[in-house]
């Protein structure tokens, strides 16, 4: 593995730590996160928000303020988050 695969791997590695952290808020809400991808090109996480996240009003807020706050504290290198609907 080449050393830019090795640091894509360790950013998503930190990246899926953060969310299972949240998980158990957003699990409370009757929501769930799902990880789909991250580009390194476009410093974006990718994330499928299912449950009562999916259709949820304040799905914006918890994106920007919650769940990119949280992952861009800990990997730097993201963002922008973008929910990819079923």
């Amino acid at each position: 593995m080449n050393e830019a695969n090795e640091k894509e791997k360790n950013i998503v590695e930190q990246i899926l730590e953060v969310i299972e952290e949240l998980r158990p808020f957003i699990n409370m809400d009757g929501g769930d996160i799902e990880f789909v991808r991250f580009d390194e090109e476009e410093k974006t996480v990718y994330v499928r928000l299912m449950g009562a996240c999916a259709m949820c009003m304040s799905q914006d807020s918890t994106l920007e303020h919650g769940l990119l706050e949280a992952i861009s504290e800990k990997v730097p290198e993201v963002q922008h988050i973008i929910n990819v609907p079923l």
